[in-house]
């Protein structure tokens, strides 16, 4: 059976500002702009669906108060009044409530802002991850840029969990990853564990209509300029956040499928030169 092709739609719901040597060994000490990239999939039976969810006004919300404001002062947000994911996809005749799920990369806050928005949505995720934002304290979420009051109350109950899915073999276009959690149970959009940037961080693998594999990598690499050159952030920010050796061996992984040449289209979340194909609102 071939795998559905599914529209792919690459969107921007808001930008931080944040010194780009935090993201890239070397890089300038000069804040830059950091998109918060999503994507929309249409998928021709299961119907809309979103890859993580970038900004949204809920995140200044729970950014009010300490210690949660402390986030917000460290990564400056700014946030166009079209750009949150759950206003941006009205321009394809959808509402909140026709989002059949949130494929979640991870949980910090800027991937999962827009949760609150979509309250019918299934919730595909790591169980990993889901259980830390669960039991993190406010402080130590804080430093580990999680947001506990992002997640809605009944995240469990809607949440469908990567490690449970059935596992697939991934395209040899993909390699050196091999195996992916199938998420629909039709091959179309396979969840690839990306591990080292926190707990519970996954990529997702699909194939859009010009039959291109797209790799949506998370925050994996900050840059597709990271990927090529195999040029990881300094160890203080990976192991702040995660673990420096796991990273990095995913970092390289990446670096190796990207200098095959290949089709693949690779989308980190935060990559400038990847937000050239964003559909602007």
């Amino acid at each position: 059976m071939t795998p559905a092709r599914c529209e792919i739609h690459l969107l921007k719901a808001g930008s931080c500002l944040h010194p780009e040597a935090a993201a890239l060994k070397g890089g300038s000490l000069c804040p830059v702009d950091f998109p918060a990239l999503t994507a929309l999939i249409l998928h021709p039976t299961e119907g809309p669906l979103l890859w993580d969810t970038g900004y949204d006004p809920a995140f200044f919300r729970v950014t009010r108060r300490w210690p949660e404001r402390l986030y917000a002062l460290t990564t400056p947000v700014t946030l166009g009044e079209h750009e949150p994911a759950a206003r941006q996809i009205s321009r394809f005749g959808l509402g909140p409530d026709d989002i059949q799920g949130v494929i979640i990369s991870h949980f910090h806050g800027d991937h999962v802002a827009g949760l609150p928005a979509f309250p019918k949505a299934r919730l595909y995720c790591a169980r990993a991850g889901l259980d830390q934002m669960r039991r993190v304290g406010r402080f130590t979420g804080v430093r580990q840029g999680l947001l506990p009051g992002l997640l809605p109350p009944d995240a469990e109950s809607r949440a469908v969990f990567f490690e449970d899915r059935p596992r697939r073999s991934l395209p040899l276009d993909l390699r050196p990853f091999e195996t992916g959690a199938d998420l629909l149970g039709d091959g179309s959009l396979l969840a690839v564990e990306l591990p080292g940037h926190c707990v519970g961080h996954w990529g997702l693998a699909a194939r859009g209509p010009d039959d291109r594999l797209r790799l949506f990598v998370g925050d994996a690499a900050w840059s597709l300029r990271a990927i090529r050159e195999n040029r990881p952030p300094p160890a203080l920010t990976t192991a702040l956040l995660g673990r420096t050796d796991r990273y990095r061996r995913t970092l390289a992984d990446l670096h190796a499928l990207e200098a095959r040449g290949g089709e693949v289209v690779l989308l980190p979340s935060h990559c400038r030169e990847a937000a050239g194909a964003v559909e602007i609102p």
